[in-house]
């Protein structure tokens, strides 16, 4: 299973398609474009159309 990593570009949070956000409602696998668009970072309060995706080397 591929690991997709986005990062907000303000504070530096880090959503994993892995383990998604089930504190937030988000269950692990879920990927970036199923999490919802009115969603905001739950460090800053940022857009998610404020975060990036990461290339991460496993």
């Amino acid at each position: 299973m591929s690991n997709n990593v986005w990062q907000c570009i303000t504070c530096g949070f880090i959503y994993s398609e892995n383990e998604g956000l089930p504190e937030e409602g988000i269950p692990s696998g879920t990927k970036w474009l199923d999490v919802p668009d009115d969603w905001c970072c739950p460090d800053c309060g940022m857009d998610k159309s404020d975060f990036e995706m990461l290339l991460i080397n496993e």
